[in-house]
């Protein structure tokens, strides 16, 4: 496997479960659970749209924000990889986020943003679009950006299936698991913050 294709599978499988798909699709059935099978996929489709321009926006002038505010990448690594591992207890301890009714003018707030690409997400992207270098690095980081939304609406549009064929335990069972390697994910991007910290890059 060439080095371009591993750097798009490791990123678009860390921003996946970043995304924390399986505890996105239980608030989704939540939010959903009224309306009828086109409803709900154009609800999906709409959100994942949404999603897909925040995350673009955010991975690619997150390093514009960083020099408005002065905010340096570790520092920044550091306070995102807290967030997250927040995220990551909250997984783990089986709490979701508020749940609001499901009204379709919800699709893009909360739903897409916080709910999806809330604090945890965007700092993970503002790191990913920082970290690469050059035209060709960017690139495939935005297509790892890409297929994780993609992916994500997939199992939006997937729903009703997913839960039918997991049910309601299974489907809790695998938001816990997702909340442990989230909590593995803050405690690299934390380390590797205080590390560079103390002794440089």
């Amino acid at each position: 496997m060439s080095d371009a294709v591993l750097f798009v599978v490791r990123a678009w499988l860390k921003i996946l479960f970043i995304f924390t798909p399986f505890l996105i699709l239980s608030i989704f059935l939540g939010m959903t659970r009224a309306f009828d099978p086109a409803r709900r996929r154009a609800f999906a489709v709409r959100a994942t749209v949404a999603v897909g321009v925040i995350c673009t926006v955010v991975y690619f002038f997150g390093s514009v924000i960083f020099a408005l505010f002065g905010i340096t990448l570790d520092a920044f690594r550091i306070g995102a990889g807290a967030l997250l591992f927040l995220s990551s207890l909250g997984l783990v301890q089986g709490k979701a986020p508020p749940t609001p009714d499901g009204e379709e003018d919800l699709v893009v707030v909360p739903f897409a943003m916080p709910i999806i690409v809330g604090p945890a997400v965007m700092g993970v992207l503002f790191v990913l679009g920082a970290d690469v270098a050059g035209v060709r690095e960017r690139l495939l980081g935005a297509l790892a950006v890409g297929l994780a939304v993609v992916s994500l609406g997939g199992l939006l549009l997937a729903a009703t299936h997913v839960e039918r064929w997991l049910g309601k335990d299974r489907l809790e069972i695998v938001s816990k698991v997702t909340g442990l390697i989230l909590a593995a994910l803050a405690a690299q991007m934390i380390f590797t913050g205080v590390k560079h910290f103390l002794v440089g890059p």
